[in-house]
């Protein structure tokens, strides 16, 4: 399998298994970074915690109530904000470079969608 992006509005996911030492793309309109394989193992597994953590709190919430929800491991710390059925989510890279970016409520029911249609998954 070659190089794959997948991209939607505010979000876009990338992914190059010929490459040594960052096959992933995470990024939006106005931003990108390339993860390591450790790195995306952790993005990949944080991010459906995420998801499901939410999916969890949802049902003890009512409507007009936000959700704040937040997973951490030893590279990427995400964290998610908003309403139950429409949150956005933050991403920081913990580890040696760095980096944090966000992507807005309308793009993570997308890159969720998406992920498994990629490498690595």
């Amino acid at each position: 399998m070659g190089r794959i992006l997948k991209q939607g509005d505010g979000w876009r996911l990338g992914w190059n298994p010929a490459s040594e030492e960052f096959p992933g793309l995470i990024g939006a309109d106005d931003w990108a970074l390339e993860l390591s394989w450790a790195e995306w193992d952790e993005f990949q597994r944080l991010l459906v915690s995420l998801t499901e953590a939410v999916a969890a709190i949802t049902a003890e919430l009512m409507d007009e109530e936000k959700v704040a929800c937040e997973m951490e491991g030893e590279l990427l710390w995400l964290g998610a904000e908003g309403y139950a059925q429409h949150y956005g989510v933050r991403i920081v890279l913990n580890s040696g470079r760095r980096a944090e970016g966000s992507w807005g409520a309308g793009a993570i029911a997308a890159i969720v969608q998406t992920l498994p249609n990629l490498g690595g998954f």
